[in-house]
């Protein structure tokens, strides 16, 4: 049954674009997107009605490409179908146009009438949202991902409660135990908390909360959380949004803004935009004395980043084992001409024997001065001898610890991929291999190009899994693939994968069978 109404200004290309990127986002492996459902889910048409007309349809995509800031043309061409597609917060965008209109007039009538009491009786009537009703909060955490540890998720928690408190007259405090305001938990699929609530896996909805009172916020337990920018989302951005709901805050058309319904990641600027600080004061008034506090994001790395250190360091220390041999998670693997693997998490990276000895954590820079904070791919050649590092549309080429000169260099510059998932060097065909989603490109190294009529479908790997975190072939010329907790073994001679297993318990070489040795630079 056709879902749109017969209308005579119905578009036929609106379905088509639709259908031609919700292909394109199924084969990278993010969630299948219905343009129409997105729009009912959102609050941009009313989910009640199962046909909606042309009409309707054009003014729900105007009021979405409003809140999103993009070109209002009513109709569902690329920017809005990839803006729909992008990673965001699970909350109905329903009211948030008209409350973010109201917080607006209210600056301008305070600056209109100095503050006087027409002011004030317009604050009391504009603004209905709900709120708490006391000024200071409990909160607990019920569970939390079992790839970070319990201390990590909590500095995130109370750094994400605290950008709040620094700019409002809140308080909060953690329960381990007992009653709470505000509970966080994470959670799978469907969890009770209606259909149109339910996750959706890696990508999509990350999370979802409620209004005060309910005072919850559930999270994606099928994501990639993290705490330092690395492949995933971190954590810290999407709880402090969530947390903006449970104080009752609607989401924010200002692009930069916390409470901007799309993920975003923490950058070197201010966490809070001018937006979050009105609409949270608006609701529980300024901080005490009115020493108001925006801590940029360069500032919450540096503190991520140093309890990474720290956290590291205490679970190498209490099991004998690696960090990424409990997460079952790493960001990066490669080996050197030795035999020597290396992995890498975050802003450190581990060593592993031939033998199966690892040794303890080492901070990255130290090691490769110039790299970023954490790496999204690592390789190293045995064409040139040399490291190659490949972060966002960056790639860094090493000689030993010294950067070679040029670099850093854009990739797409040379027709690679940004945010590759993986990259390894691969004999065979005696050239670097990209993957990213459901392609691979091939990278000539002495022309520092991308071969000619790639990229190309992933599907050639016969068995190779979309979303690979880390690649490197073996001394036996067999390549080896990772994701998450399991290792897919790729034999070059049949051309396909011959052994799927989980590499913790399996591979004595990935260092997570003996205890670390030495360089407890920590």
């Amino acid at each position: 049954m056709n879902r749109y109404r017969a209308a005579s200004n119905v578009k036929p290309v609106w379905v088509l674009a639709a259908t031609c990127l919700i292909s394109a986002r199924a084969a990278c492996g993010s969630p299948l997107l219905d343009p129409q459902a997105f729009l009912e889910k959102y609050g941009y048409l009313h989910d009640d009605h199962l046909i909606h007309n042309a009409v309707e349809m054009q003014s729900a995509i105007q009021k979405f490409q409003r809140l999103s800031r993009l070109p209002m043309t009513g109709e569902l061409d690329s920017a809005t179908l990839r803006q729909m597609a992008e990673p965001r917060c699970g909350v109905s965008d329903k009211g948030s146009q008209q409350v973010w209109a109201q917080r607006v007039n209210i600056i301008f009538t305070a600056r209109s009438s100095a503050g006087g009491p027409s002011w004030r009786r317009r604050k009391r009537s504009a603004i209905k949202a709900d709120k708490w009703y006391k000024s200071h909060l409990a909160y607990q955490i019920v569970n939390w991902p079992s790839h970070l540890s319990l201390g990590s998720v909590r500095l995130a928690v109370s750094a994400a409660f605290q950008v709040w408190s620094n700019v409002s007259g809140l308080a909060f405090q953690e329960a381990p135990q007992g009653p709470a305001d505000i509970r966080l938990a994470f959670y799978e699929g469907d969890h009770n908390d209606g259909a149109g609530n339910a996750f959706d896996g890696p990508g999509g909805t990350l999370a979802h909360a409620f209004l005060p009172r309910r005072g919850e916020a559930h999270f994606d337990k099928a994501e990639r959380w993290t705490l330092n920018g690395h492949k995933g989302h971190n954590l810290f951005m999407v709880m402090a949004h969530e947390i903006g709901h449970t104080l009752g805050l609607e989401h924010s058309p200002v692009r930069h803004a916390l409470m901007s319904p799309y993920y975003r990641k923490l950058g070197r600027s201010l966490v809070m935009s001018w937006d979050d600080i009105l609409a949270v004061q608006q609701l529980y008034g300024k901080p005490p004395g009115d020493r108001l506090v925006r801590l940029p994001g360069e500032v919450l790395h540096a503190a991520l980043q140093e309890w990474e250190f720290m956290d590291v360091h205490m679970s190498d220390k209490s099991s004998g084992l690696p960090l990424y041999c409990h997460s079952g998670v790493f960001d990066a693997i490669t080996a050197d001409p030795n035999g020597t693997v290396l992995v890498f998490r975050g802003s450190v990276y581990w060593s592993v024997s031939p033998e199966g000895r690892v040794s303890g954590a080492s901070p990255l820079r130290q090691h490769w001065a110039d790299l970023p904070l954490a790496i999204e791919a690592a390789a190293f050649s045995p064409l040139d001898a040399k490291w190659y590092f490949f972060k966002g549309k960056h790639i860094w080429r090493y000689t030993g610890q010294v950067l070679d000169a040029g670099f850093p260099r854009q990739s797409t510059d040379i027709g690679l991929p940004r945010h590759p998932d993986c990259a390894f060097f691969y004999a065979p065909l005696g050239h670097m291999v990209l993957l990213k989603g459901s392609r691979y490109f091939v990278f000539n190294l002495q022309t520092f190009r991308r071969e000619p009529y790639y990229p190309r479908k992933l599907k050639d790997w016969t068995g190779v899994p979309q979303g690979t975190n880390g690649a490197l072939s073996r001394p036996d010329g067999r390549l080896y693939l990772f994701r998450q907790r399991h290792f897919w073994r790729f034999d070059p001679v049949k051309v396909r994968v011959t052994r799927v297993g989980q590499w913790v318990k399996e591979l004595n070489w990935t260092g997570c069978g003996v205890a670390p040795q030495g360089n407890d630079i920590l």
